[in-house]
């Protein structure tokens, strides 16, 4: 549609001659705004522009203040006052004007303003999302969609949170603390400084039968692997092969970098920190004899499959691994260099799996890592009868600097893991909280429904 207004007086623009009433239109004075002169019928002052600009929607407009321009502004129209073709030139500058709408140009806000003119203006563009017109969904709560709810969600909590739990409780687990900070321990002799090498025997025993794998576990206590510092502490490009960088570490392994002029193979401080106490365990068989029997522990499987085959690789070449690392120094804290960590080549070097464990650190200070894998051989009887056991641990790693706790776990697992009840408490708990909440309510919906359908108003 094509509105069509009169000229504003100008000395450049005389007035035209007044037009028939039936054309119904609008008085020039109505078409004023505020600020703005007569004489000037083009807008183009500027402070005009800017006082207006947020009162009127000018279409096609300087957007936010400025001169008219473009599309918007005030044109000759090639049409007569009935829309007929104006004939002859005079009738074009005296004409009727008409103003060309551009749809564009309300939405983002009107074309740029002449140089120097103020900013565009900022207002969101005429989206859905942005003028949160987006199409929502709001549920109308009512005791008849809130009450099932209730009730469906603690019938459904509720059996699968007795089943977790039972399932939890069936794995069995024992844990032997051997840290030896109390003067009874077995282990207490080896806190002693002048002690190098210590060996402590822990007797226990197993009141109940283990079914299954069994996995043997090292926890630590007060051990804070999370720390910024220590966990950007190693580099990754060595642990992958990369022969530059097992001769040239990253710096992020300082101050364990370099040692006696060498590099350190594997830098870094989670490296130099590596778990190094050796456990074995012993069955006794029964009292007439004595003579204990050596559980099997399997060294290899304990590592994730991409670490193993991934992240951690030895430095290419045929040569033997001595060879590989012979221009490299081992960790400060070490006993022995990274090529003597196993006798078995595929379990040896930066593919060592007791390394790997240990190379991923742990989110809590509190934590276990696998340390060896006890397979069952024998379908007709238990991986680890019941009986007594002792541990045989060589105590290499010191704890009571920081006040740390050392121990030993044996458990088996189950479909859902390692032993974790909290899981099924916490299915049991918000299960009887939601029943209880939807009887409560049924009891109050069933009380005041009716008194509220039925009461009357008194004035």
């Amino acid at each position: 549609m094509i509105r069509v207004r009169p000229p504003f007086p100008s000395p450049f623009n005389p007035p035209t001659p007044s037009l028939p009433s039936s054309l119904n239109l609008l008085p020039v004075s109505s078409l004023f705004l505020p600020g703005a002169a007569p004489e000037d019928s083009r807008f183009r002052s500027e402070a005009v522009c800017r006082s207006t600009s947020r009162l009127f929607r000018l279409p096609g407009g300087c957007a936010d203040g400025g001169g008219s321009s473009g599309n918007g502004a005030w044109q000759s129209g090639q049409a007569g006052p009935l829309g007929s073709p104006a004939g002859g030139g005079q009738a074009e500058a005296r004409g009727p004007r008409t103003m060309n709408y551009n749809a564009k140009d309300e939405v983002d806000g009107g074309p740029p303003c002449p140089p120097g003119g103020p900013a565009k203006t900022r207002r969101p563009d005429n989206t859905a999302f942005k003028q949160q017109r987006l199409p929502a969904w709001q549920p109308i709560l009512t005791a008849g969609t809130v009450l099932p709810t209730f009730f469906i969600i603690g019938l459904i909590f509720i059996p699968i949170g007795i089943g977790i739990f039972v399932t939890s409780n069936n794995i069995r687990e024992i844990e032997i603390d051997y840290t030896g900070t109390e003067p009874s321990s077995p282990c207490n002799k080896c806190l002693s400084p002048n002690v190098t090498s210590c060996v402590c025997t822990i007797n226990f025993t197993l009141e109940q039968s283990f079914e299954g794998n069994v996995f043997m576990y090292y926890g630590l206590s007060n051990f804070y692997q999370n720390h910024r510092r220590y966990v950007k502490s190693r580099d990754d490009s060595q642990l992958n092969g990369d022969p530059s960088a097992l001769l040239n570490p990253s710096k992020e392994c300082e101050p364990y970098r370099r040692n006696e002029d060498k590099p350190i193979a594997p830098c870094g401080a989670i490296a130099n920190s590596m778990f190094n106490d050796t456990l074995e365990l012993f069955l006794v068989a029964n009292e007439s004899d004595p003579t204990p029997v050596q559980i099997p522990l399997k060294r290899k499987g304990i590592a994730w499959w991409t670490d193993k085959n991934v992240k951690f690789r030895n430095p290419p070449g045929k040569e033997s691994l001595e060879e590989k690392f012979k221009d490299t120094i081992k960790p400060v804290n070490w006993h022995k260099p990274v090529f003597m960590l196993d006798p078995d080549e595929d379990n040896n070097g930066f593919i060592n799996e007791d390394f790997i464990v240990w190379m991923r650190t742990a989110a809590l200070p509190t934590f276990r890592k696998l340390y060896r894998l006890i397979e069952r051989r024998n379908d007709l009887h238990p991986t680890l009868p019941a009986g007594q056991y002792y541990l045989n641990i060589t105590y290499n790693y010191p704890v009571h600097s920081f006040d740390g706790r050392k121990r030993m776990i044996l458990s088996t697992i189950s479909w859902m893991g390692g032993k974790n009840p909290f899981l099924g408490i916490a299915y049991i708990t918000i299960g009887s909280i939601s029943f209880l909440l939807g009887v409560v309510l049924l009891v109050i919906n069933h009380k005041y429904r009716n008194s509220s359908n039925t009461a009357d108003i008194t004035i």
